[in-house]
């Protein structure tokens, strides 16, 4: 094997250790709010992600293709891969530092954020409109229609089961929320295995091991195995932070968050085919949710903190990205 085939290995199998800390990293996007209202227990809520992350990575391929082929010009050579490589390792990083400190932070604009500052480093085209167009207009709208959705539908459950049994809607939408849950993690797994799934076939194209940007099925179920894998594994520090800390939520409440959050991912993954943040959507319907019961018993200072480490995610694995560049290009 030459160096550039035994590079291209070496990145697939990061590209997979990035996918296993986005399962992680992101369990909680689909689980917290089920686990905090006592509708499942933490392992059994995993597993149920983790089947459901399985399956959701199967249903599409339309998002790899915007990640893989639509925020830089598909890079060549070995110096190519190094580009990729070091957009992994940007990625990889502020993964691990914001799960580290707890923080529901975006692995999808991390991995973006990485492709731009490895590209920039290695003074490569950037598809600016594209980043515009399917990245920063997402990112700015989803969370508020995540919140406007999340206000609006926890409003009409309220109005339509008022006359209800409180104790009895609560066991009712403890089991909805069963059902909830499992949508939250296919939505999951449609948006953010497909991103890696970009990545891979970044990789394969630019090594020439393929001629067009169709992303192989191995590549699909490699990258479906290693976010199922990570799902499993769990994500507790953000999973406290997601199901207690910005708001207690009721039953009622998390099966409308959780509702509102699974209809976003999967129509911007089927119909739109752009890579929103599952992060962003999922806290927002939390605050929106919340909200419904008074604005004040939203903690708005831990939601301060979110959208800091949104905001500076981009930028921040951009900047990690660069230097692995220059760390890889100088070394190699």
């Amino acid at each position: 094997m030459d160096a550039a085939f035994i590079g291209l290995i070496i990145i697939v199998l990061v590209a997979l250790a990035f996918d296993y800390t986005n399962g992680f990293h992101d369990a909680a996007n689909a689980i917290a709010v089920a686990v905090s209202t006592k509708a499942l227990t933490p392992r059994v809520a995993l597993a149920l992600a983790a089947v459901m992350n399985l399956i959701g990575a199967f249903l599409s391929t339309e998002v790899a293709k915007t990640v893989g082929a639509g925020i830089i010009d598909p890079p060549e050579g070995s110096g190519g891969l190094e580009i990729v490589f070091a957009a992994l390792i940007g990625a990889i990083t502020w993964n691990l530092i914001t799960w580290w400190y707890g923080l529901p932070s975006s692995s999808s604009h991390a991995l973006i954020g990485g492709l731009v500052g490895a590209a920039l480093a290695a003074a490569h085209s950037v598809q600016w409109m594209g980043v515009f167009e399917k990245v920063i207009i997402p990112m700015i709208v989803s969370p508020l229609v995540g919140f406007g959705l999340g206000y609006l539908f926890m409003l009409i459950l309220l109005w339509t089961f008022r006359r209800a049994h409180v104790s009895k809607a609560n066991r009712n939408f403890r089991y909805a929320q069963i059902v909830s849950s499992a949508t939250m993690a296919l939505g999951h797994g449609m948006q953010d295995a497909q991103k890696t799934m970009g990545i891979i076939t970044l990789a394969l194209f630019t090594a020439g091991e393929i001629d067009t940007f169709e992303v192989p099925f191995w590549v699909v179920v490699a990258a479906a195995a290693a976010i199922s894998a990570g799902t499993y594994a769990g994500g507790f520090r953000i999973m406290r932070t997601m199901g207690r800390r910005i708001i207690q939520l009721t039953p009622t409440g998390g099966f409308a968050a959780q509702t509102v959050a699974s209809s976003v991912m999967v129509t911007t993954a089927t119909v739109f085919a752009v890579p929103v943040s599952t992060t962003h959507i999922t806290t927002t319907s939390i605050m929106g949710v919340g909200s419904t019961r008074r604005l004040s018993a939203v903690r708005w200072g831990v939601a301060g903190n979110i959208v800091v480490a949104w905001v500076v995610t981009l930028p921040a694995a951009a900047a990690v990205a660069a230097v692995a560049f220059f760390i890889t290009d100088a070394v190699v």
